[in-house]
């Protein structure tokens, strides 16, 4: 695996003005706004080079992401998805006449004056500032293709493409639809993975490997859902404790130095890190070092207190349990630059409150219902947040059960049913799309928190890829309400996955959310998505996470896949 160094808005490009596309051949995902594509060969020099045409200063994740391209375009060693691979492609590749690629020159878009890095492009900025756009250009009659963008997060999305258009037949390198030219934008900001780290551990180079792979599907948030009731394995500065005590082992730890890896590493391949300290439910763990502050820790049967074992809730009645998660959220915040926070907020059980002595003394003291306890509590932790000026981010339940005086930014992660949109819409709250009912990856696999032989899922049945390229972003909301959708992601609950089979897990069904919520609504060819078009372009994708050193599911037989749509219904 080829891996870059960890380190540390403006005019949208123009689409074309004919964007109807009829499918080119390419494997590209996801498929860009806008593509033309002739059929020529174009085959890459031996010594074929990528350079930036601006004078001066280059970011130094930039000339990374320069060299890691290069790297790419000569080891991924990709054939063609079709009977014979490469080899129908070496007699057309011996014509004197075609051009050769010497180099693809990255610009940046006149005016633009944009040098960042593609870290300062992506970490700690607004969603809906990020550039991302970028026109290539592909000739095949001219030994220079040439990549322009407003931005250096632009040309990196650019260089993405570039590698997927490259196919290997014996030794060469070629792409067979020049010229080709496409200019790209995402529909959506925000298109994201949940990975959650609690329940089971993850090696840092599992998220890292992770984090490859979402770039290479232009995905760009990694919501880090770090700690949960299972386990607390993230090192906090200022609690030290919480770790030491809360974390499965010594071994099962993200320490300071694993947390800056990982958030650097990400930045400089697009990708922000939004990390979640999920209260005041999920957070039994905190009662190993902080007993004080759980109410009901242990609580049996679980069932009565929790949705999942163990059971335990920060107490919220509690001034001093106030102090300690704004504490705890302000030393959290630091280790993270990313603009938004999450606090989660999801699942609080009431009855846990109701059987707990010390929350029903504080009740009666402060003259207090359950309900206003909870708006106390999120209301001063919040304040934290937006103090730290960041975006705090929630599940639907405190939009939609609860009477919270929510900040008017405050992002909302509606996850019960794809159709609750519309009502937190309705609230004028913004959106991310992270639906049940569509995008939970640990679906279908059983009943886990029992000994039923019949049990299930309590989200049956498996979500399969089509069923998350079938999902319309804009689905029962109105018109004006469509500009609070922030985007969309996948959620990866760990239950029942660990390091063994998080890649087949994510992927490649991940991808057909990156394509939902880059392409949009609508598909190549301006129509509703088609899995039937989607299919051989996704196979491509998955074939090339596997010459790179993902282990993504099989889609099909491999008969099927270089046979594009002989295995069609």
């Amino acid at each position: 695996m080829i891996r870059l160094p960890f380190l540390p808005t403006s005019v949208v490009l123009p689409l074309a003005s004919n964007s109807t596309i009829t499918s080119p051949g390419l494997g590209l995902w996801p498929h860009p706004s806008s593509l033309s594509t002739g059929s020529e060969y174009v085959k890459l020099a031996n010594d074929f080079n990528i350079v930036f045409a601006g004078k001066g200063y280059v970011p130094e994740d930039l000339e990374d992401a320069m060299r890691n391209t290069r790297a790419l375009i000569w080891n991924d060693q990709f054939e063609r998805l079709l009977v014979g691979r490469g080899s129908v492609d070496a007699e057309a590749l011996l014509n004197s006449s075609i051009s050769t690629l010497n180099v693809l020159e990255l610009r940046l878009t006149p005016g633009s004056n944009n040098l960042k890095s593609i870290y300062e492009n992506t970490v700690g900025v607004d969603a809906s500032e990020r550039d991302e756009s970028y026109r290539l250009e592909v000739p095949s009659d001219a030994s220079t293709a040439i990549l322009t963008a407003n931005s250096t997060l632009g040309l990196f999305r650019g260089l993405t493409t570039f590698t997927q258009l490259l196919y290997l037949s014996g030794e060469t390198v070629y792409t067979f639809k020049a010229p080709i030219v496409v200019n790209d934008r995402p529909a959506f900001p925000h298109r994201g993975i949940l990975l959650d780290t609690s329940r089971n551990f993850f090696t840092t180079d599992d998220i890292l490997l992770t984090i490859d792979a979402m770039s290479w599907s232009k995905l760009n948030v990694l919501h880090w859902h770090v700690v949960d009731s299972q386990s607390f394995p993230l090192q906090v500065p200022a609690f030290p404790e919480l770790a030491e005590k809360g974390a499965y082992d010594s071994a099962s730890i993200y320490r300071v130095e694993d947390v800056k890896k990982i958030v650097e590493y990400a930045g400089s391949r697009g990708v922000d890190v939004m990390v979640e300290i999920d209260t005041p439910g999920h957070t039994t763990a905190i009662a190993e070092s902080h007993p004080e502050h759980v109410a009901c820790a242990n609580a049996v049967p679980w069932v009565k207190y929790a949705h999942e074992p163990p059971a335990g809730q920060l107490r919220i009645t509690s001034k001093e349990t106030i102090k300690f998660t704004a504490e705890l959220f302000s030393s959290v915040m630091e280790m993270f630059p990313s603009k938004y926070f999450s606090s989660g907020g999801d699942e609080v059980n009431f009855n846990c409150y109701a059987h707990d002595a010390q929350a029903q003394a504080e009740l009666k003291l402060s003259k207090k219902t359950l309900e206003k306890a909870l708006s106390s509590y999120v209301e001063q932790t919040h304040s934290v947040i937006t103090g730290a000026g960041k975006t705090p981010v929630v599940w639907e339940e405190l939009v939609l059960r609860h009477k919270i005086n929510l900040a008017n930014d405050t992002v909302t992660l509606v996850w019960k049913s794809s159709s609750h949109a519309r009502r937190v819409a309705k609230k004028g709250f913004r959106i991310i799309h992270v639906p049940s009912d569509y995008f939970y990856l640990d679906c279908g696999g059983g009943n886990w928190d029992g000994a039923d032989p019949k049990g299930t899922s309590w989200c049956d049945p498996y979500k399969t890829w089509h069923k998350m390229y079938s999902f319309d972003p804009y689905q029962g909301l109105k018109s004006h309400q469509r500009n609070l959708v922030l985007g969309g992601q996948v959620a990866l609950w760990t239950e029942q996955t660990d390091s063994n089979t998080l890649d087949s897990k994510l992927w490649p069904r991940a991808a057909a959310a990156a394509e939902v919520f880059w392409t949009g609504p609508v598909g190549p060819d301006d129509q509703p998505r088609r899995a039937a078009e989607a299919f051989p372009r996704l196979q491509d994708f998955r074939y090339r996470l596997v010459q790179r050193g993902v282990q993504p599911i099989a889609l099909q037989p491999h008969w099927c896949a270089i046979r594009p749509h002989a295995c069609d219904l």
